[in-house]
């Protein structure tokens, strides 16, 4: 009698596992270097020039992002929808895709308030005192867009991105 070697040896004789497709498939990107408050803070007072890390200076950047998504789907004439609480995006995609008479593009652009990570600026007070900015991890309900897309060789995907900077 012989024993098997490995997991894999035992697994061979008893497992058989075949993927006909991929269902659902996520790739976070994010700027490792904005992950942290204190690079925040540095992104702010050497990156952007302010002599005082606060996240408020942050709100330029993104506005400007949510502006650049408008005018986009206005130019292109693509639809913005602004999906409501417990409504099915997939369900949104299907209806919108019905109606679609081009090979590849985007569908629409969906709009979702959704909790997120997000750096806030609290108000701290030093021995003395006097109070000073901080930067600190925290959630809010942020607007969260919804790219709805469709590609020739991978069908139909989405591209979600968070209107809150970083």
């Amino acid at each position: 009698m012989t024993l098997p070697r490995s997991a894999g040896d035992v697994l061979d004789r008893h497992v058989a596992f075949e993927i006909e497709s991929i269902d659902r498939m996520y790739c976070n990107v994010y700027q490792p270097r904005l992950q942290h408050p204190r690079a925040v803070a540095g992104f702010i007072r050497h990156h952007l020039g302010y002599p005082v890390a606060s996240s408020a200076v942050l709100a330029p950047i993104s506005e400007a992002f949510v502006t650049a998504i408008k005018t986009f789907a206005r130019q292109d004439r693509i639809p913005i929808v602004d999906f409501v609480k417990g409504q099915r995006k997939d369900d949104v995609m299907h209806e919108h895709l019905a109606g679609f008479t081009a090979d590849e593009g985007v569908v629409f652009i969906g709009r979702a308030q959704e909790k997120a990570g997000v750096f806030r600026t609290e108000k701290r007070r030093d021995a003395a005192g006097m109070s000073y900015p901080w930067i600190v991890r925290a959630t809010a309900m942020v607007n969260q867009w919804y790219f709805y897309c469709v590609d020739t060789d991978f069908g139909p995907f989405f591209l979600k991105f968070s209107s809150y900077f970083p």
